[in-house]
């Protein structure tokens, strides 16, 4: 897919923030949802994604979602930290197909690394167990401030 085009609201992500699927919710507001991504490159792999914004990716967002939804990801990122104790932390955002991206409703990855453990391939792992995905939910949205 390119990087334009309109946004279709059947993607993924807005099933899950309209409810008609399941997701290891990790935190919530008015504008930000985060959750556990069901094909983790490690451990504590998390997304954040606007609840109100319609951007396929970074280039659709209008400013004001993009500085809550960039909070968002910091608060996130930072509770990842304080529950995982990683090595390091990567964010990521992918911009088209060519870059990676596959669900077009913008997004961005909260992953923890930890020295000398390689990363699975994006969207390549193989779907988590979801008790463990819950576990890891609460374990995080514990560290939330």
């Amino acid at each position: 897919m390119s990087l334009d085009g309109a946004y279709d609201d059947a993607n993924i992500f807005a099933k899950i923030l309209r409810g008609e699927i399941p997701s290891a919710r990790v935190f919530e507001d008015h504008d930000v949802y985060a959750f556990m991504d069901v094909f983790p490159q490690s451990r504590g792999h998390t997304l954040v994604i606007s609840k109100h914004s319609q951007a396929r990716n970074l280039l659709d967002i209008e400013p004001e979602p993009l500085e809550t939804l960039i909070l968002g990801v910091r608060r996130v990122t930072r509770a990842v930290r304080a529950a995982l104790n990683p090595d390091g932390i990567m964010v990521a955002q992918f911009n088209g197909t060519a870059s990676g991206q596959t669900v077009f409703h913008l997004h961005f990855h909260i992953i923890p690394r930890w020295t000398g453990a390689p990363l699975r391939p994006h969207g390549e792992g193989g779907m988590a167990d979801s008790a463990e995905l819950a576990a890891l939910a609460q374990q995080i949205a514990a560290k939330i401030s």
